[in-house]
This record gives C-alpha cells, sequence and structure tokens, in this order.
C-alpha cells in the first residue's frame, strides 16, 4: 500500500509539474487509465495481466532507448548524456528479462503492444534545446511507466513481474525527480 501511494504522488506530481509536446503531457492518472489498453489490463488477472502489462512494457521501454538515443546524437550537456547512456542501458536489460518473462505467461500480445507502440510517437524536436526537450519527455514518459507499475504491484502474483515493477517505480521515480532538479537550473 505504501508502495502504491508512493507511486500514484510521483505519478501525479510529474504530470502535474509536465510542460512537453509528447503524447501523454497533460494525462492525469485518472486519463492514462481512458488509453487505450490500460482500460483492457485493469480488467485482467493473474498471466493474462502479467502478459498485457509486459507486452505494453516493452515498447513503452523501447520508446525511451529511442529518445535516450536521439539525445545522444543531438544534445550537448554532459549530464544529460549521461542519463540517456544510463536510461539505454538500464531499459536494454529491463526489456531482456520482460521477453523472458513473456515467454512463460503466454508471449506478446500483440494487441497491447500495438496500443502502446502507437501511442510512443517523437514528436518534431526542430529548434528545440534537445537536452531539454529530451528531460521534459522523459518526465511523463517515466510517469506512465511508474503508473503501469503500480498496477502490477497491484494485480500480479508473479514475484518477478512485482519485483520489475518495483524496480520500476524505484528507479524512474528517482530519475524524474534528478530530472526536475536538472529543468530547475536550465
Amino acid at each position: 500500500m505504501k508502495t502504491l501511494l508512493t507511486t500514484l504522488l510521483l505519478t501525479g506530481f510529474a504530470f502535474a509539474q509536465d510542460h512537453t509536446t509528447m503524447n501523454m503531457q497533460n494525462m492525469t492518472g485518472m486519463q492514462m487509465m481512458q488509453m487505450p489498453g490500460m482500460d483492457q489490463m485493469m480488467k485482467l488477472t493473474g498471466k493474462d495481466f502479467n502478459r498485457a502489462f509486459l507486452s505494453m512494457m516493452i515498447p513503452h521501454h523501447q520508446g525511451a532507448i529511442d529518445m535516450a538515443e536521439m539525445a545522444l546524437k543531438m544534445g550537448k550537456d554532459a549530464k544529460v548524456k549521461q542519463w540517456a547512456r544510463q536510461i539505454i542501458q538500464d531499459q536494454k536489460k529491463e526489456i531482456a528479462q520482460m521477453q523472458k518473462l513473456l515467454a512463460t505467461q503466454g508471449g506478446m500480445d500483440e494487441e497491447m503492444a500495438g496500443q502502446m507502440k502507437s501511442m510512443m510517437e517523437m514528436p518534431d524536436m526542430q529548434g528545440m534545446d534537445p537536452d531539454k526537450m529530451f528531460v521534459q519527455m522523459m518526465i511523463p514518459h517515466h510517469a506512465s511507466a511508474i503508473h503501469m507499475a503500480g498496477m502490477a504491484l497491484e494485480k500480479s502474483g508473479n514475484f518477478e513481474v512485482l519485483r520489475l515493477a518495483r524496480n520500476i517505480v524505484t528507479a524512474q521515480g528517482k530519475e524524474i525527480l534528478d530530472f526536475k532538479m536538472w529543468l530547475s537550473k536550465h
């Protein structure tokens, strides 16, 4: 319960403070529940829930990798590039973990994965500060991952899925706070 409260507070804080062009920029936790796939996922239990969660989280993580790779190519700030490299490393590791888990949960749910992929479109970054844009985009991106991980903490009974969800909440919650601190200075 304490973890869920922390998840909701971090998610709400991130969405309340963000001003980016990403599709999820202005969504509250309640609005996220209305996104394609989220309402379906809430109705699922057991392996069906785990399969949907993992199937949505993989393209979500790939979206973070894509943004981080763009930041490495276009960015100039050393701290932002450090974050981008760490995000790529962490997200690739978690994708591999999720792919293994999916094999035990019935395999990829292509419908759920497709719905998440459609939400991960990159905005046009021309004329924008690439470092600032990356950090601003990662805040709602991480907040949505925390929101989904919070659902997993409530609904999954699988130890590995629960451990993954806790790691997402902890790591990405800390990164959101770091991003906010950086933005306050830039």
